[in-house]
């Protein structure tokens, strides 16, 4: 097996992780993912997976050991410990990806940006955020750029708002309530304000085709992933219709409650910091993306939904 096709996936059981890694099995890669305990039950099948921790750099050495990618989809959980776990994992990464030549591949996010490079997003956008969080993303993208000049191949895909079957802690679980029958879907901004939103079985996809381009990727790439761009409405419609429930009501996100409780919740202190994203359109320029591809993934935006829903419990 050539080293170009085996990747390590940090972060394989989660949203973007997990999906990228089926991605790439279904395309005949070899994929390898790191855990803390190998032996719990509902692991993925297919993937070669080994035990310890992506704050450990002798863990991620180990793991990442003859591949020839290393998708850093990696996360503290709950929006928990950013400032001390984020670019401590990366470097380990960057570290095994010069030990082995290996081309780091890293899902970006538009919490990068502030008000200023909206509404349309594109690769040379500014990147002056207004989030702590946002700080961090940048903070790692120039990190893996600085990489490049000691040998690391870089890739970076940007997506709007993660939602799909298996995605963890995104806006989509915050608007509904996973496990729970669908009752009401609390939407974060104005219902006529479009938004990117990336379903991940699309974004997986894209990354594996991608890769499968290596010898035409330049040292360090960076794509914008359009996904789908649509308002409240239409995905209020998407969801009356998996839910086969026309008169599900939709109603406006509780910030006041977000607002109330920030102050000792994490993860709402950090939603309350990104609410500025929801105050205009949102929308990622994908051109170089087709333009190198010739067409983006794209599922069918009921179907997407359906899916997420079911995924989610919410059926």
């Amino acid at each position: 097996m050539k080293a170009e096709r085996i990747a390590l996936v940090l972060g394989a059981t989660g949203g973007s992780g997990s999906e990228i890694a089926n991605a790439l099995l279904q395309r005949g890669w070899t994929v390898r993912g790191l855990v803390r305990d190998a032996t719990r039950s509902h692991l993925a099948a297919g993937i070669e997976w080994h035990e310890g921790d992506a704050m450990n750099a002798p863990d991620v050495a180990q793991a990442a050991r003859g591949t020839g990618v290393i998708v850093h989809a990696v996360n503290p959980p709950g929006y928990r410990q950013w400032d001390t776990l984020v670019l401590p994992m990366l470097d380990n990464a960057i570290v095994a990806a010069k030990e082995n030549n290996a081309r780091i591949v890293l899902p970006g996010t538009v919490y990068n940006f502030g008000p200023d490079a909206l509404p349309l997003l594109r690769e040379s956008s500014p990147q002056q955020p207004l989030t702590r969080k946002g700080a961090i993303r940048v903070q790692m993208e120039k990190r893996l750029e600085a990489a490049v000049t000691s040998g690391v191949r870089v890739l970076i895909l940007r997506c709007g708002d993660f939602f799909g079957p298996r995605a963890g802690n995104n806006w989509f679980s915050a608007i509904l309530k996973p496990g729970k029958k669908l009752r009401s879907v609390n939407y974060p901004g104005p219902r006529d304000l479009p938004h990117a939103w990336a379903y991940l079985p699309d974004v997986g996809k894209t990354v594996a085709l991608l890769l499968e381009r290596e010898s035409e990727l330049a040292a360090f790439e960076r794509f914008h992933f359009g996904g789908h761009w649509v308002d409240g409405h239409a995905l209020m419609s998407a969801i009356r219709k998996a839910a086969a429930d026309p008169r599900l009501p939709l109603r406006s996100f509780p910030w006041w409650l977000v607002t109330l409780a920030s102050p000792f919740v994490t993860m709402f202190r950090e939603v309350r910091e990104m609410r500025y994203l929801w105050r205009q359109p949102l929308q990622l320029d994908n051109r170089k993306l087709i333009a190198f591809l010739g067409a983006e993934p794209h599922t069918d935006l009921d179907r997407a939904v359906s899916d997420t829903l079911q995924g989610m419990g919410c059926l």
